[in-house]
């Protein structure tokens, strides 16, 4: 499952480029744990290669974080708690997360956005508070796409030194690749503990 998931993100980006990075990154940013640490390093790659440009993929990795979170915020500002609450557990996301990012929210302010983006796992979820604590709309933009790009950007400038010693150095093959399997690694133990979380939490309600 894992290889296939590898390959799947991979074949997108290789077969619609910037489009496959935009599509790629909305879903990550909408509440759907893609790994954005396996999305932008592949697209820095292609950057090496030649395929794609370094800048543009940031940028596009960026725009679609906008978009995804953009989705994630109009659920927290138009549907609220209930709603979050009623879907949330098709994304793995309960009360006890919102409440947590809600704390996050409280504690930072309009400034959470702008952390949230650059803390892996956070940066997936945190447009849910945002949107519940009705963060003014320019603002959330503004700040999502200025702590999403740089974001995307050292992921993407990453697998583009990797990538330009892909051929020439097998250490640097070898740490790639072991990177990424690591991240899907760390995400299907983190997904199958907190389902098995869930799970124990309902069955004492």
């Amino acid at each position: 499952m894992t290889e296939a998931f590898l390959s799947w993100i991979v074949m997108v980006i290789s077969a619609a480029g910037y489009g496959g990075v935009l599509a790629l990154m909305v879903l990550e940013s909408a509440c759907i744990p893609l790994p954005s640490e396996i999305i932008m390093p592949f697209s820095g790659y292609l950057v090496s290669t030649g395929r794609l440009n370094l800048v543009l993929v940031a940028t596009f990795g960026a725009l679609g974080c906008n978009i995804g979170s953009t989705i994630a915020y109009l659920i927290g500002a138009r549907g609220g708690r209930t709603a979050v609450l009623k879907w949330g557990r098709y994304v793995l996301f309960g009360a006890d997360e919102l409440n947590q990012l809600g704390h996050f929210f409280d504690r930072f302010g309009s400034g959470a956005v702008f952390v949230g983006r650059l803390l892996p796992v956070v940066r997936t979820f945190i447009s849910l508070p945002a949107g519940l604590a009705e963060m003014p709309f320019a603002r959330f933009q503004i700040y999502t796409f200025i702590g999403s790009w740089p974001w995307c950007f050292a992921l993407a400038y990453l697998g583009m030194l990797l990538g330009r010693q892909w051929d020439s150095n097998p250490i640097f093959h070898a740490y790639f690749s072991r990177f990424q399997w690591a991240v899907v690694t760390i995400i299907v133990i983190a997904f199958g503990a907190y389902t098995y979380r869930r799970w124990r939490a309902v069955r004492r309600q």
